[in-house]
């Protein structure tokens, strides 16, 4: 069952939004196989499992700047501002979606936000590989640098005209 929905398709519906890694509530609603507004229901009637921190509604601007990534918009004409859960709010999701479907979805979306945290642990290491050779190896840059500016530096010795004389 580890395979009902691909940690990648998953990876690419995750956005970072203020900050914070999200999930917008159409993509979860896919996801669980539901509809939106019936996910939005479950979620209104638990808000209190539901701080800021955890789910947050999208303002125009930020609607508006997330719809020009996309070349052709599959949203339509949306009347509502979607909202959009954090790690900690998808977790929620599981006490609140109590289908079988929405337990197996949710532990594939801990293991998508895992992944990704271990990415950029990753990303971190390469960048600070990339300083300590940097700092090894400047000096033979150097030298090669050094070597190309004296031959583009050196001025160039003048040519005797070779050709017929008047």
């Amino acid at each position: 069952m580890s395979d009902l929905i691909p940690v990648e398709r998953i990876e690419s519906r995750i956005y970072l939004i203020r900050g914070q890694k999200v999930l917008l509530d159409r993509d979860l609603a896919e996801l669980y196989e539901v509809e939106t507004r019936a996910l939005i229901q479950a979620v209104k009637r638990n808000i209190e499992r539901f701080p800021e921190d955890f789910m947050f509604q999208l303002t125009r601007q930020e609607l508006t700047n997330l719809k020009s990534h996309f070349v052709i918009s599959s949203w339509g004409g949306t009347r509502k501002l979607s909202y959009t859960f954090t790690e900690q709010g998808v977790a929620m999701l599981s006490s609140v979606l109590k289908s079988k479907r929405a337990i197996l979805v949710n532990i594939q979306i801990m293991r998508a936000f895992t992944r990704l945290r271990e990415m950029a642990v990753g990303y971190v290491e390469l960048k600070s590989r990339i300083e300590d050779m940097e700092g090894k190896y400047d000096h033979q840059f150097k030298i090669v640098f050094d070597a190309i500016k004296s031959l583009i530096e050196t001025p160039s010795r003048e040519l005797k005209k070779i050709g017929f004389k008047k």
